[in-house]
């Protein structure tokens, strides 16, 4: 995702529109990673618009990837899914507390914890239909998605108070948190994935953190 990324946060990090495209990637990788792929998410990666972004990203998929018929594909797919986030056996644990709790790290640790609080604190509302736990890196995404959508609205009526506040919790919940486990998380999926959809997806998203540290870090909340 490195040249979407960068192409993003180029623009004034002021300007709406700019912020509202970083919380669509972060919306498109929650969309990746929550479950397993879905039939519209499916379209919405064979759009023209869409393809062309990820293939300027240095996202490919193959020449014939999505030459397969659409039930197969959804179902390689979804046991692709299944292999690399949910198991049996060893797999990649999407979960912050598995990366964060040092030797041995277990679901519900501190991190787990803190994230909770934390997402709460900012007011932040889980999906209805969401039991799971709140460090699962679908939910962080979602986070993030969440956060940014509110910088821009806050940007489009000018208020730089909620701008601000908004910024300084991204900032926050990404160099405390997110940036913290996220690369090992792509790394391990990059290894694992045997389909290019994961492969490529977690590549991307390791992309966008990085640009995103470095964005969040270079302008700080005041500068809003």
């Amino acid at each position: 995702m490195n040249g979407t990324a960068k192409s993003i946060l180029a623009r004034d990090p002021g300007f709406p529109a700019a912020t509202r495209e970083r919380s669509n990637v972060y919306g498109f990788l929650a969309s990746v990673f929550r479950e397993e792929a879905t039939a519209d998410l499916l379209d919405q990666i064979e759009e023209p618009e869409f393809r062309s972004a990820l293939s300027g990203a240095g996202v490919s998929f193959g020449i014939d990837f999505f030459d397969r018929p659409r039930q197969r594909l959804l179902e390689e797919l979804a046991v692709e899914y299944a292999w690399l986030f949910i198991g049996p056996g060893d797999h990649v644990a999407p979960f912050a507390s598995v990366y964060l709790g040092g030797a041995g790290g277990a679901l519900w640790g501190p991190s787990t914890v803190w994230v909770r609080t934390f997402i709460a604190t900012a007011g932040f509302e889980y999906r209805p239909e969401f039991h799971g736990l709140p460090d699962h890196v679908g939910v962080e995404f979602e986070f993030m998605q969440h956060m940014t959508s509110r910088q821009a609205s806050a940007a489009e009526r000018s208020d730089g108070v909620a701008q601000a506040d908004c910024r300084r919790v991204e900032e926050e919940f990404v160099s405390d948190h997110l940036a913290r486990w996220l690369p090992e998380f792509c790394r391990r999926t990059m290894e694992r994935a045997t389909l290019p959809f994961y492969r490529e997806l977690a590549g991307l998203a390791a992309g966008f953190m990085r640009s995103e540290s470095e964005f969040l870090a270079a302008t700080p909340a005041a500068a809003c």
